[in-house]
């Protein structure tokens, strides 16, 4: 770790050795790793030993399907959830009776830490299902005491009918349906002046997102955006969350280590430096992950944060190392893209990204929705204003097409933002 309260190395020192024991005795695959790696657990006797031991990938567990990798008897499974990925075989993930219960209290943290209440109703937007998302929240928010309204994805109207019914005050959803959610809310407003919402957040997750998308939805809401973080593969959501500073995510740390290390060399790197997360669960029974690599790009942040809580803090993340497109040689995230659109004024944060080959060249364009309804030299001027940005901000020129509002396709989950083809 690059840097542990007293809290943590207490729990660090006491939990990732059991941690280490439990793969080593329970998991032929990790087992194998480790004797590869020549160490023993006898060798882990505290957080910082963890760099000894070996890293875990998705593959490992795609090649371990379904419960490969399952540290624990089928007898002991309450639940099991899969990764959403919509390339390669689905990841398993098995709980048990203790490690929901450990869930539960990660959310119920995590909601808390965002500044909600027993007192608030919270509607979760999020899949309900094999997807961790929906039930994540809808645990953690019962746990925490809150009022929990499983409204599930999509039917759009019928979500806004239930948050000014039933007075919601904290939504859970992805970024990108919360910018459509807000654009509804927009029309409805000039069909029944007076027709508002009982808002006070939105905590959004399931995709990387910047902070020109952060002012769309909060100027689009009306309430503080606040980022949420996980994955299906150590937990699901609930590994770590913004409080209303906005100031980095704060971890779980009663039930996570995490790393930073470099994408190619998988060298630890010192704090404050961006590079993949790699995290390392401390009470999972059924599947514990020893350095899992996320292939999501953040830091570990420095300093204190203005809330006054202490321990680590990570960076919003930026994109996914496997997200990465390479353009004529430059590397392209598509929040990157995301960003500098959010520089031009008139443009929404409905965008599509299409990388064509032809002859192994890859060119990139964007298509943008206007922010409003506009002429056809106005769009025109928009598209010279977006080109020239990412011309700058991203070092290659990119064709822009700036198309009117309900263009692009809306998506209920996570949002579908790059297509590649082939070019003749």
């Amino acid at each position: 770790m690059s840097r542990t309260n007293r809290k943590t190395d207490t729990q660090g020192t006491e939990r990732l050795p059991a941690t280490v024991n439990r793969l080593w005795n329970r998991v032929p695959a990790y087992r194998a790793k480790m004797e590869q790696a020549g160490i023993t657990p006898s060798d882990i006797r505290g957080v910082e030993d963890l760099c000894a031991l070996p890293f875990t990938t998705k593959q490992d567990l795609r090649d371990a399907y379904p419960l490969g990798l399952l540290a624990c008897g089928r007898e002991e499974l309450l639940r099991v959830h899969a990764s959403s990925g919509t390339t390669g075989k689905m990841t398993i993930v098995a709980y048990t009776k203790n490690d929901l219960e450990a869930w539960k209290d990660c959310m119920a943290n995590c909601l808390a830490i965002a500044g909600v209440t027993p007192r608030d109703t919270l509607q979760v937007m999020f899949g309900y299902g094999l997807f961790t998302g929906g039930l994540g929240f809808h645990y953690g928010g019962e746990h925490l005491g809150a009022t929990v309204i499983p409204s599930g994805t999509g039917f759009t109207e019928r979500q806004v009918q239930l948050m000014q019914d039933l007075g919601t005050t904290v939504i859970a959803c992805t970024p990108s349906y919360a910018v459509h959610l807000s654009e509804v809310l927009a029309s409805r407003r000039k069909d029944q002046p007076g027709s508002g919402h009982s808002l006070k957040a939105a905590i959004l997750g399931a995709e990387p997102w910047s902070e020109a998308l952060r002012q769309t939805v909060q100027e689009g809401l009306g309430v503080p955006a606040l980022d949420i973080y996980g994955l299906s593969e150590v937990m699901g959501p609930g590994v770590a969350i913004e409080c209303p500073c906005q100031n980095g995510l704060h971890l779980n740390e009663d039930h996570f280590l995490a790393e930073i290390v470099d994408p190619v060399t998988g060298e630890r790197l010192p704090e404050g430096q961006e590079g993949e997360l790699v995290i390392t669960t401390l009470t999972k029974e059924a599947l514990p992950l020893a350095r899992y690599r996320t292939r999501d790009l953040t830091c570990i942040l420095p300093g204190k944060c203005s809330c006054g809580r202490g321990g680590i803090r990570i960076a919003r993340i930026r994109g996914r190392s496997d997200d990465m497109l390479i353009i004529k040689g430059v590397n392209v995230f598509p929040t990157q893209v995301e960003a500098a659109l959010g520089r031009v004024e008139g443009l929404s944060m409905n965008y599509t990204l299409e990388v064509t080959e032809k002859n192994y060249v890859k060119d990139l364009s964007v298509s943008v929705e206007s922010a409003s309804g506009l002429g056809e030299l106005e769009m025109e001027r928009l598209e010279r204003q977006a080109a020239k940005i990412l011309h700058e901000a991203l070092g290659l020129r990119v064709g822009v097409k700036v198309l009117l509002p309900g263009s692009l396709e809306r998506f209920e989950g996570k949002a579908r933002r790059v297509r590649v083809t082939s070019g003749a």
